[in-house]
C-alpha cells in the first residue's frame, strides 16, 4: 500500500516538475529577446543620410521594443555617434572585425536601411553567404544610378538581383524604384512601397534650435525654410570625403545653378513681400552653406534680406528638425529636410532634376504630388513660386495637407514593420 502510495505520489511530482521545468524553459525561451544587426549610416556629411539611422531606430524602438538591435555603420564620425546614444543609449554600435563576427553568430536577422541604392550590398552578400539566416532590405532607391545620358536604358547589378530575390522582403521607398526591380527580374516573395526611414526621425536639440531662433529673431510658426542645391553635390568642396575635383560635374553644375535656384530665390522674395513670414536659408549638407549665401542670400534685394537669416554653419539632424518643427513650412531642391519635415506634420517643398535618383516620387507616392517639382520642367518650374506663395499665405490648409501625408507614411510604417515582426517570429 506505502509502495503504491509513494510510487503514485512519486510519479505525480515527477510530472509537475516536468510540467513546472517545461513551462520554465518556455518562458525563459519566449523572454529571450530576439537579436537584429541595422546595416545602416552611410555617410555623415548629409543630416539626411545621418537621418536614415535615427529613423529605422525609432521604428524598432517603438514597434519592436523587444528585440535587441545592433548598428552596423559605415560611418559614425563628427559627432553622429553621441548623437545616436543620446536617443538610443541601448543600441550597440558595431565597430571592430570581432564585433562583426559576434553579431554574425547571435543575432538572428539582417535588415539594411534606407539609402540611395543597396549600398551595402556586399555585406548583405557575406551575411548569407556565411550566416544562411534571413535578412530584409527597408526603404531603398533601385538601381539608384546615375546615367548621364537620359535616353540610355539602366541596368542592374545582378549581385542586387539576386540578394533581392533571396531576402524575406525587398521594400523601396518609391514606386519607380520597385516597378524597376519587378521589370529587372527580381521574384522576392515581398516587395512593397516603404517610405524612407528618416520619416520616423525624433531627434532633437531644443536648446540649440530655440537659441538660434532667438538670436536671429525668428518666431515660431513665422518662419520658412530654404534649402538651395546644385546639381551634383560638390564633395570635393568637403575636405572629409577626400573626393577629387571633378570638372565635368563641376562645369554642369555651374551651367544649372542658376536656372535651377532662381525660384527659390523669387520665391523668398514673394513671401517675404507678401506675408509676414521670415526665410531662413539653412543647409541639409555641408555645400549648402556657402551655395546659399551665393546663389540666394546675396542676390536678394536690400529690403527682403532684412527678413532673411543666412545661417552660417552647418548643423546636425538634431538641431535640423528641432528648427522644421517651429517653421511654417520648408521648400528647397533637397529631399531628407522635407522627408524629416512631413514626418513630423510641417509641410514640405520638393524640388528634383534628372541628375537626382527617383527618390522624388515618393512625394506622389505618399499623396503629396502636387508639392513635387521637376526644375527640367518648364510647366513645374512656372508653379513653384507661387506654390510656396500659397503655402506660406495659408499655413492651416498646408499643415492638414501635410498630415495627410504623414498619415499614409505612418501607416505604412506599422504594415512593413509587421513584416519584420512576422520573419522574426516576435
Amino acid at each position: 500500500m506505502n509502495m503504491t502510495l509513494n510510487r503514485r505520489t512519486f510519479l505525480k511530482q515527477t510530472s509537475l516538475l516536468a510540467a513546472s521545468l517545461h513551462m520554465a524553459l518556455g518562458e525563459a525561451s519566449a523572454a529571450a529577446p530576439k537579436s537584429i544587426i541595422l546595416r545602416s549610416s552611410w555617410q555623415t556629411v548629409n543630416i539626411g543620410d545621418i537621418g536614415h539611422t535615427p529613423g529605422v531606430l525609432a521604428l524598432l524602438d517603438k514597434y519592436l521594443p523587444d528585440v535587441e538591435v545592433r548598428l552596423w555603420p559605415s560611418s559614425v564620425s563628427n559627432g553622429v555617434e553621441e548623437l545616436m546614444r543620446r536617443r538610443f543609449p541601448k543600441v550597440a554600435i558595431i565597430k571592430s572585425q570581432s564585433e562583426i563576427a559576434a553579431a554574425f553568430k547571435e543575432c538572428a536577422f539582417l535588415l539594411h536601411g534606407s539609402g540611395p541604392s543597396l549600398v551595402a550590398r556586399k555585406d548583405v552578400e557575406r551575411w548569407h553567404k556565411e550566416t544562411g539566416k534571413p535578412y530584409g532590405i527597408y526603404g531603398i532607391t533601385f538601381p539608384g544610378v546615375y546615367s548621364p545620358d537620359p535616353k540610355a536604358s539602366v541596368t542592374a547589378n545582378p549581385l542586387d538581383i539576386e540578394l533581392l530575390t533571396n531576402a524575406r522582403f525587398a521594400l523601396f521607398r518609391d514606386s519607380i524604384s520597385l516597378d524597376f526591380a519587378k521589370k529587372n527580374g527580381v521574384k522576392c516573395p515581398i516587395m512593397e512601397f516603404c517610405p524612407d526611414g528618416a520619416f520616423a526621425v525624433d531627434l532633437r536639440n531644443e536648446e540649440a534650435a530655440t537659441q538660434f531662433l532667438k538670436t536671429h529673431g525668428l518666431e515660431e510658426g513665422k518662419f520658412m525654410c530654404v534649402i538651395p542645391r546644385t546639381r551634383f553635390t560638390p564633395y570635393w568642396e568637403i575636405p572629409a570625403k577626400k573626393t577629387p575635383f571633378d570638372e565635368q560635374r563641376h562645369l554642369r553644375n555651374e551651367a544649372m545653378k542658376e536656372h535651377d535656384n532662381a525660384p527659390l530665390r523669387q520665391a523668398i522674395i514673394e513671401v517675404v513681400r507678401q506675408t509676414f513670414m521670415k526665410i531662413l536659408i539653412c543647409p541639409e549638407d555641408e555645400t549648402h552653406v556657402k551655395l546659399g549665401k551665393e546663389i540666394l542670400y546675396d542676390k536678394l534685394p536690400d529690403d527682403v534680406k532684412q527678413k532673411v537669416v543666412w545661417r552660417d554653419k552647418y548643423w546636425l539632424t538634431d538641431e535640423a528638425v528641432s528648427t522644421y518643427v517651429r517653421s511654417a513650412g520648408l521648400f528647397g531642391l533637397e529631399m531628407h529636410s522635407p522627408i524629416m519635415c512631413i514626418g513630423n506634420g510641417i509641410p514640405a517643398i520638393v524640388g528634383r532634376f534628372f541628375e537626382q535618383t527617383s527618390k522624388g516620387v515618393m512625394w506622389r507616392d505618399i499623396g503629396l504630388g502636387d508639392w513635387l517639382f521637376d526644375m527640367d520642367n518648364e510647366q513645374d518650374v512656372a508653379r513653384y513660386v507661387p506654390t510656396v506663395l500659397a503655402m506660406a499665405k495659408n499655413p492651416k490648409a498646408a499643415k492638414a495637407k501635410a498630415a495627410k501625408g504623414k498619415k499614409y507614411v505612418e501607416q505604412r510604417q506599422r504594415e512593413t514593420m509587421n513584416l519584420l515582426k512576422e520573419n522574426l517570429k516576435v
